[in-house]
């Protein structure tokens, strides 16, 4: 079952990149502190994740931290080092934190997990955002469909 407003956000083991290389933390203490935007994508380099949402959230960091996000984190069930190669080719910068949910582990706890098999994907992440309030979830919009519309950043700044 999908977490949902006024649930705490899960704490699970996730990987951030960091100079000592790929480095595990628990997603409770990354994400569980001050407001917080964390927005997944199905994949690292995938069309409408690179071409759309990603990139919104780049563009549109410096308003988000203007509506008092301390913390933007982009999750997707791909490796350290693909996220953080997607984040230098995306330009991603220091804006915004890249988790690794490499096991898919924080996306099951999420219960926001969707089967990909039938087109080479695996188990990914369904496309969603959610606002966190110091480790709460005020806010959680779930695409319903292929594409970016509701979890985009745009649409996050409009309800904040």
């Amino acid at each position: 079952m999908p977490v949902k407003v006024g649930d705490p956000i899960p704490d699970v083991e996730v990987r951030i990149m960091t100079e000592n290389g790929p480095t595990a933390v628990r997603s409770g203490e990354l994400l569980g502190r001050g407001k917080v935007v964390l927005f997944a994508v199905p994949g690292a380099f995938t069309p409408g994740c690179s071409r759309v949402h990603l990139p919104g959230f780049v563009e549109h960091a410096d308003e988000l931290t203007a509506k008092g996000v301390e913390t933007i984190a982009c999750v997707a069930v791909n490796d350290a080092w693909v996220l953080q190669a997607w984040a230098r080719d995306r330009g991603a910068g220091e804006k915004i934190i890249m988790v690794a949910d490499g096991n898919g582990e924080f996306t099951e706890a999420m219960g926001l997990m969707f089967d990909g098999q039938g087109f080479g994907l695996g188990k990914r992440s369904q496309r969603y955002a959610a606002v966190i309030d110091n480790g709460v979830i005020t806010r959680l919009d779930v695409e319903s469909g292929p594409g970016v519309d509701v979890s985009s950043c745009e649409s996050v700044l409009s309800h904040l």
